[in-house]
């Protein structure tokens, strides 16, 4: 019984999702089981090729500070060329851009090509997500940004692993084999993808412009950029904060390993079927839920003494991690124009980049100045501000999308590109198999 309960869960997360989402989750697994080069930069740089650790974390900057800058530019390719265009330029020049970084010395143009792959590697992000919520009814929404969530992290997980042992043979294999996996992605785009992009029905004046002055203006979406950035801040402490706080109490690397791999196994355990459970809740609660848990769950490590306490606050921020990446994306989706998605996933994806350089600013200087367990008070009362700011933020948001409610039927013509695939069983069995 309990068998045939999985697999009917299993068949319902999976079911009446387009053939499109597939493959756009098929490229996304494949890329994510291709990330190596994220994993062993630093290795490479201080073991391999000898250079100090301050060179290796200006080399991480460089690398997020071209995310930051690609975040904006690919959010307006998206909305101007389309997301196809727009993916198929991002992962070739990644690809490219990593082969190239496997070949060169020269510290400054290790740096500079660091820089490109940066770029590169963050202008699929807007366009993945904007083609997703135009081929996805918005009633499953949530249920596809987990599903691709838990691709990402699936296949994180998996690279992680293979990381250290094409390491050991040859960094040089590493780079090529990223490159090549993230060509692999680029051509199933090219294959069997087509554009989601809406077209404009008419040029009625109820149609306006949307640029990227019309985001900034907007203040109820740029409040909840400002929210991301705040929980993001708080998630990257389990990849700079934590490492280094365990390794001063005189933790090893493999007790960090043993602690963070908590991460990665909770998010592929519980993803799917903690997404069934909020998929249709109330998304102002969710959000200030997972505020509240990531920022305790984070505050409680202040008093860990031992590897299974560490592993326990992890448990508690993961599920925080679970429940507001799919809330959030699907959220940043209802406060976006049809015709202005690209613009809007960018300045989304900008806050994510930012936090990623701020984050190792604020770990480093708060545990040097004041030692760790102030970071960890820090990181608690972060979660609380970024919880009562979706609370003030999004008391006057519709519990249902507008979109579920005026056009229960069937979805609007400009968001799907071929409206009979939304609502055909799934078509693509590789997939299904992983997603399940």
């Amino acid at each position: 019984m309990s068998l045939t309960s999985m697999r009917r869960a299993a068949r319902e997360t999976v079911s009446g999702l387009p053939r499109e989402f597939w493959w756009l989750w098929t490229s996304t697994l494949v890329n994510r089981l291709g990330a190596f080069v994220a994993t062993f930069m630093a290795l490479y740089l201080t073991l391999d090729r000898g250079y100090s650790a301050s060179y290796a974390g200006l080399v991480a900057a460089l690398h997020g500070l071209g995310g930051v800058i690609s975040s904006l530019g690919a959010g307006v390719m998206t909305d101007r060329l389309g997301r196809r265009p727009t993916l198929l330029v991002a992962q070739s020049s990644t690809a490219v851009s990593v082969a190239l970084l496997g070949f060169v010395h020269h510290p400054v143009a290790i740096a500079a090509v660091a820089f490109l792959v940066g770029m590169a590697s963050n202008a699929s992000r807007p366009a993945v997500q904007a083609m997703m919520a135009d081929i996805v009814r918005p009633e499953d929404r949530v249920r596809a940004f987990s599903l691709n969530y838990w691709a990402i992290n699936l296949g994180f997980a998996v690279s992680a692993m293979a990381a250290g042992f094409i390491a050991e043979y040859s960094y040089l294999a590493g780079f090529l084999i990223e490159a090549g996996m993230t060509m692999i992605c680029a051509i199933l785009v090219f294959a069997k993808l087509p554009e989601s992009r809406p077209e404009r029905v008419s040029k009625g004046v109820d149609e306006p412009e949307v640029g990227l002055g019309t985001v900034l203006r907007d203040g109820r979406f740029m409040g909840v950029v400002g929210l991301s950035f705040l929980v993001s801040l708080i998630f990257q402490q389990g990849y700079l904060g934590l490492p280094v706080a365990m390794g001063e109490a005189g933790f090893t690397p493999a007790d960090y390993g043993m602690a963070i791999a908590v991460n990665g196994v909770l998010i592929v355990v519980l993803q799917i079927p903690v997404t069934r459970f909020i998929e249709h809740r109330d998304p102002r609660r969710l959000l200030v839920l997972s505020s509240l848990l990531a920022g305790y769950g984070f505050g409680l490590t202040a008093f860990a003494g031992s590897v299974g306490v560490f592993a326990l606050t992890v448990c508690v921020w993961t599920l925080a991690e679970i429940v507001n990446a799919p809330t959030q994306t699907s959220l940043v989706v209802r406060l976006s124009p049809t015709h202005g998605r690209g613009r809007y996933q960018g300045m989304y994806t900008m806050s994510w980049s930012v936090a990623a350089l701020v984050a190792p600013l604020m770990s480093g200087f708060v545990i040097d100045r004041y030692g760790a367990e102030w970071l960890w008070g820090a990181c608690a009362v972060i979660g609380t501000v970024a919880g009562l700011g979706y609370w003030a933020l999004m008391r006057h948001l519709p519990t249902h999308d507008p979109e579920e409610t005026e056009k229960p039927e069937k979805p609007e013509k400009p968001e799907v590109e071929a409206p009979e695939a939304a609502e055909a069983p799934l078509a693509a069995p590789k997939p299904e198999v992983s997603a399940a």
